[in-house]
């Protein structure tokens, strides 16, 4: 049943020899998967801290955002973003992008933005009080201390999960070929109209393993300067790769866990 619906040559072929047009496709998930997971980083930071304001209506509109974002469909938010974005191209100075390209890079980036905003919350909420309070006493302003003291101690807990997130974005690209994006998915998609045969969606398959295979290779790699337990020992990179594989990523052992009873920073020893 399996070896009548697909072509194995095809499948062989469509791996080996990809030829241009889909490499431009590859190149289309992997700058659309960076460009939206960099908005959606910012945009969840913005979020996080409006959360954690004393000024209620940046809290209510933080909370509105997640509720809008996170409860309703990708695929819906891809079709609103892109009806209401006029024109067929979007310039930024030197370079321009397609408007479906810059339609999907922004739905992508603001529902992203819902899930980092919990993830940075939870990330900056870990962090001892008292690092605030030391830096407030030490006369440095807001902005300063969570630039400074804040937020790098709170990036030993944000990278594994955001490391996650952005090997569900380069998948989740493959939703924007439903505005006329041609990307990997949608490569696929035309050879199967002229082919009739499943094989260039195992071929994409595979080619999405391979993307997400690398990625985890560079996470495992930013986990382990990351992850310094308190006698200062590290995992191997073999220990970090497995853990990502196995394990969907930023799995610590409890030695490795950055912060002590009570939630106190324990920082290199």
């Amino acid at each position: 049943m399996i070896a009548s619906i697909i072509n194995w040559h095809l499948v062989w072929a469509r791996i080996t020899s990809p030829g241009d047009v889909f490499l431009h496709a590859l190149w289309a998930t992997v700058y659309i998967s960076i460009v939206a997971q960099v908005l959606g980083i910012l945009l969840g930071l913005v979020a996080a801290l409006m959360r954690m304001s004393n000024f209620r209506p940046f809290r209510f509109i933080s909370g509105a955002y997640v509720l809008v974002f996170r409860g309703t469909p990708v695929l819906v938010q891809i079709m609103f973003i892109w009806l209401i974005i006029p024109g067929r191209t979007v310039g930024f100075g030197a370079f321009t992008l397609k408007q479906e390209v810059f339609a999907g890079i922004i739905a992508l980036g603001i529902n992203e933005g819902a899930y980092m905003r919990e993830i940075i919350r939870a990330g900056i909420d870990s962090i001892d009080k008292g690092q605030m309070e030391a830096g407030k006493s030490l006369g440095m302003r807001y902005g300063a201390i969570m630039r400074r003291i804040v937020l790098p101690q709170a990036a030993r807990v944000i990278v594994p999960p955001l490391g996650n997130e952005f090997n569900n974005m380069m998948k989740t690209s493959s939703l924007v070929y439903i505005i006329g994006v041609y990307e990997l998915f949608g490569d696929a998609e035309q050879v199967f109209s002229s082919t009739a045969n499943a094989a260039p969606f195992v071929a994409v398959a595979f080619w999405y393993l391979v993307l997400t295979s690398i990625w985890s290779v560079f996470q495992a790699v930013i986990e382990r300067r990351l992850a310094v337990s308190e006698h200062g020992d590290e995992l191997s990179l073999r220990e970090r790769a497995v853990a990502v594989w196995t394990e969907g990523g930023g799995v610590m052992r409890l030695g490795d866990w950055p912060f002590g009873a009570g939630g106190r920073w324990r920082g290199r020893s």
